[in-house]
């Protein structure tokens, strides 16, 4: 349904553009950091699920409407970036309960690991840079005279998004692993819990600043 051509020029334009670290990774790598790898995985695994909720707006023809009218684009913007902040100050606001030995503690209820790719799903789906590249670019590599453009989107779109998964899960295990250095000590793994919260406020102000270029 999709040539060989069409899918390997769109994973190189989309490795271009994944590898710039956009408020994804950053978000990403703010919660291995204020929590750990399970954390980081699970954000990442919610972040590539947003991701393919924006490729299928934009193959239901949802994502193109966003992309062009500044008010639904603000406003979905607005929604994330407040979103990263109200995260960032939870995440500040507990660093202190996070001691040395909680990382050999049992895992926690599944119920957090829900919320936690839920998370990840709504920074996913309401990153400014996404919906850009999905309403923008993405349309562009269907094969017209093929028909069936949806389901061509569809496809396409599992292009980025597995590119996505495998780079912000490396960007969230490094970033845990320094944070296991930092967790030797109470007090340092409290810094960088702060660090962490603080990482995600600033992250979601920059979103809120930028412009529709980004």
């Amino acid at each position: 349904m999709v040539s060989t051509d069409r899918i390997l020029a769109f994973a190189a334009m989309s490795l271009l553009v994944i590898v710039i670290p956009g408020p994804s990774v950053l978000f990403v790598i703010g919660r291995a950091l204020a929590h750990g790898r399970r954390t980081a995985v699970a954000t990442a695994l919610g972040n590539v699920v947003g991701s393919y909720v924006l490729v299928v707006a934009v193959a239901l023809g949802i994502g193109a409407l966003v992309a062009r009218s500044a008010e639904l684009f603000v406003a979905v913007k607005l929604a994330g970036a407040a979103y990263l902040i109200y995260l960032g100050i939870q995440a500040f606001r507990h660093r202190h309960a996070m001691k040395a030995a909680d990382l050999s503690a049992p895992v926690g209820a599944a119920r957090g690991d829900l919320r936690t790719v839920l998370d990840g799903v709504l920074v996913g789906v309401t990153n400014p840079k996404g919906i850009v590249f999905f309403a923008a670019v993405l349309p562009q590599f269907v094969d017209h005279a093929a028909g069936r453009l949806p389901a061509q989107m569809l496809l396409l779109g599992l292009v980025p998004i597995s590119i996505g998964l495998v780079t912000d899960t490396l960007w969230g295990l490094t970033a845990s692993a320094a944070r296991s250095w930092f967790a030797r000590s109470d007090r340092r793994l409290s810094l960088i819990g702060g660090t962490g919260g603080f990482a995600l406020i600033g992250l979601g102000v920059t979103v809120a600043a930028t412009g529709r270029a980004d």
